[in-house]
């Protein structure tokens, strides 16, 4: 079984594709062989054929401009390049409904745009900071998550409320279309969301690849490997 996750963009001097070793590790743990697939191919979709599964992994923000947003001063590593490269996979999963697909992070927030969906520009600025949903300058943090019973996330989990590692300072705000919301902070922030046509596309916005130690963060990766083994 062969899980594609998408990279981060490049960055650095010399520029270099990343990926946090999470990904990796989450997917090999599930029994799963991880091909990392970077941004910048010319027709993204012909990847999925070659990929059983895929993770559309975090990282820095998306460009106000693809969803009708306005420039904020806390949004950081935009990259077109990689906007463009998800958006592409994103809109292929939805159309063929044929590969699952996890989307953490950066990777809900893609997948709810390329829905028709909008962001939150910074969290801060409508919810506050009773929770904690980044610490600052730019820090992981750990927050309460309430699950929506009887959902395939709360059934993957084994739980209707975890504490989830988080790492962000934007969330979804309208959602896109055929997406519903599954899970919430405390403060009422999106925190996941389901595909209700797509048989297997699941959206959390914390990062599970940072929880590998406990059972139900990686129970996700191996429900991603056990839905693409049925593909």
């Amino acid at each position: 079984m062969v899980i594609g996750i998408s990279s981060y963009a490049r960055d650095g001097e010399p520029p270099a594709f990343t990926l946090p070793c999470g990904y990796v590790d989450g997917v090999r743990a599930a029994g799963a062989t991880p091909l990392v697939l970077p941004p910048g191919e010319a027709q993204p979709e012909r990847l999925l054929d070659l990929v059983d599964g895929l993770i559309l992994a975090g990282g820095g923000d998306i460009a106000p401009s693809a969803y009708g947003g306005e420039p904020h001063e806390t949004i950081y590593s935009v990259c077109e390049e990689r906007d463009q490269f998800e958006f592409a996979l994103a809109r292929a999963i939805v159309a063929r409904r044929a590969t699952p697909v996890l989307c953490i992070c950066r990777g809900m927030q893609v997948l709810n745009v390329v829905c028709g969906g909008t962001l939150h520009p910074h969290l801060p600025e409508q919810f506050g900071s009773g929770v904690p949903h980044r610490l600052p300058p730019r820090r992981a943090s750990l927050h309460p998550v309430h699950i929506e019973p009887h959902t395939r996330l709360a059934h993957i989990l084994g739980a209707t409320e975890v504490a989830a590692c988080s790492w962000h300072h934007q969330a979804i705000d309208r959602m896109g279309e055929g997406l519903r919301a599954v899970a919430w902070a405390d403060d009422g922030v999106i925190e996941a969301v389901e595909h209700t046509t797509h048989p297997w596309c699941i959206g959390v916005q914390w990062h599970p690849e940072m929880q590998l130690d406990e059972a139900p963060q990686r129970g996700l990766f191996a429900a991603l490997v056990t839905a693409a083994g049925r593909k």
